[in-house]
């Protein structure tokens, strides 16, 4: 069938099924914590990255360009919160700078936590971005925030 197309079989007509109850598609089983939530079994946002999945260049580098599509709108590619929807003068708050110090004490899961569900006037991307890519960014985010430090 194609979607949406009328079945005479079923009672209503439909096609399309209704999952049975209790069943989870392949792929879908997020009974790890830290992986799909960036929590520890206790509640406490995950430490790093790196205790939950093998970080190299190329893990950054797709950090990197999920960043420039997503984040940098309103970040800016710099992380200093001078994207383009900032520069807008129609928007009336500053997107928080990557850099600031109020971010220095923030471990990575609450990174992953801010950007799957949002914070403040930022929407949740968890919809949008795939949850690997969503740690991938975060690696990148400490990169970035590594350009800035000791300067």
């Amino acid at each position: 069938f194609d979607p949406q197309e009328p079945n005479d079989f079923f009672e209503n007509n439909m096609s399309m099924r209704t999952p049975v109850e209790g069943t989870v598609a392949r792929g879908y089983l997020d009974n790890d914590n830290e992986l799909f939530y960036g929590k520890k079994d206790n509640g406490e946002f995950v430490d790093k990255v790196s205790n939950i999945m093998d970080i190299d260049e190329l893990f950054i580098l797709r950090g990197e360009e999920r960043y420039n599509i997503y984040c940098s709108v309103c970040h800016g590619y710099t992380g200093d919160g001078n994207g383009l929807v900032a520069q807008n003068d129609e928007y009336p708050l500053i997107p928080t700078s990557i850099h600031s110090n109020t971010l220095d004490d923030k471990v990575d899961g609450y990174f992953f936590d801010v950007i799957s569900n949002g914070v403040r006037n930022m929407p949740g991307y968890s919809h949008q971005i795939d949850i690997k890519d969503r740690w991938a960014i975060v690696s990148y985010i400490r990169a970035l925030r590594l350009t800035r430090e000791n300067k």
